[in-house]
């Protein structure tokens, strides 16, 4: 029992560990200031990962934390994080559902910055509205 205790704390220690860096939140504030959003982008831009899609699938042990840790955007810490809900299951599926809707949403934010940033359709975009990412992530008016 005390080491059943000692694997769900741990669990519960590190659910929810995607998160964004100071300068990708600075990004992510200016380019809500915009009208840029998730919900809402400019140019081509889809999301990969489906919070929906990725909580639905952590009612089975993990599952939802290995479809995030594949694809486009995947993060390869969520391999550890499905072992820890598959070895935890079934009571894992009371952190592991809001835990990949979070994360989902983290790693689609995440892209959605990385694609204004560096991929040159998301740049084109940001261009034809007369806005461009500066080096410090703040988006500002181009000056011609």
């Amino acid at each position: 029992m005390k080491k059943l205790c000692t694997i769900l704390l741990f669990t519960m220690l590190i659910s929810a560990c995607t998160s964004l860096t100071r300068q990708e939140q600075i990004s992510l504030r200016s380019l809500k200031a915009q009208g840029v959003s998730v919900d809402k982008p400019i140019g081509n831009w889809e999301r990969p990962a489906s919070p929906a899609g990725a909580g639905a699938l952590n009612l089975l042990p993990g599952f939802g934390n290995f479809y995030l840790a594949m694809g486009n955007g995947g993060e390869s810490n969520h391999y550890l994080y499905g072992a820890l809900n598959l070895l935890t299951w079934p009571i894992s599926i009371l952190w592991g559902i809001p835990e990949a809707v979070i994360d989902a949403n983290r790693i689609n934010e995440r892209e959605l910055i990385y694609y204004y940033t560096f991929d040159e359709s998301g740049k084109e975009a940001l261009k034809e509205k007369g806005l461009e990412l500066t080096a410090s992530g703040r988006l500002e008016t181009i000056k011609e």
